[in-house]
């Protein structure tokens, strides 16, 4: 058992027109709640990416992480679990979404001096009841971090793959979807996702990063 619970909180920021997608209604957190009140990036990627891709993205991730910009994702394919790591090394917030409840949730060693210094948010759309993480789950999960994000990258999403159809669901949606301008990526380009270079993410996150308010600190905390 965890030496936490979770709490009920307000989103702001929630999209609606996600969130009746993602059709869930329970959001519990841990951690700083005032990390919500801040606009941020959702990051996804399919669970094969191509190496031009990969190095790609842990430059976009140390730009990230330079910049402050907070950044919201399950961070549970490959490439995407290895940038948490980076993230967290950085004195700026970050929010993590399990694919489960969060009550039961064992914390994993690298997360617990974050979260205590009021820079990691865990925010789950699931009660606690359920512990097992599956691919409705995985599936529920990123709709709900696609409905709390601000903007939202796809660093690869792999012909036929699910992410490639959640990119196509989230265009039809009207939502802002982002990707690195690679033939590899030519897929849900065609399909709506917009295309950017390194030098276009570089402007796109200073302009994110100057919306952010100042950081008077912590916070209050859930823990």
């Amino acid at each position: 058992m965890s030496d936490y619970t979770d709490d009920t909180v307000v989103l702001p920021n929630l999209d609606l027109r996600i969130h009746e997608y993602a059709d869930v209604d329970t959001f519990t957190a841990r951690g700083n709640p005032a990390i919500l009140a801040r606009p941020c990036l959702a990051i996804f990627c399919s669970n094969r990416c191509p190496g031009d891709l990969i190095v790609k993205t842990y430059d976009l991730v140390q730009k990230l992480r330079d910049l402050g910009v907070v950044v919201i994702s399950g961070f549970h394919s490959p490439v995407v679990k290895e940038c948490l790591p980076i993230l967290l090394r950085s004195p700026h917030p970050v929010i993590y979404c399990p694919a489960r409840g969060i009550d039961s949730y064992r914390l994993l060693p690298e997360l617990r001096e974050p979260l205590a210094a009021g820079r990691l948010l865990l925010l789950s759309p699931f009660a606690k009841d359920v512990v097992r993480i599956t691919a409705e789950t995985a599936q529920q999960r990123n709709r709900f971090v696609a409905a709390v994000a601000t903007r939202i990258f796809v660093h690869h999403a792999a012909p036929g793959s699910n992410t490639e159809q959640f990119c196509r669901e989230l265009v039809a949606l009207g939502k802002h979807v982002l990707t690195f301008d690679s033939e590899a990526n030519r897929n849900i380009i065609e399909a709506g996702v917009t295309p950017v270079d390194l030098a276009d993410i570089r402007e796109l996150l200073d302009e994110l990063a100057l919306t952010l308010p100042r950081d008077d600190g912590p916070g209050i905390s859930l823990i």
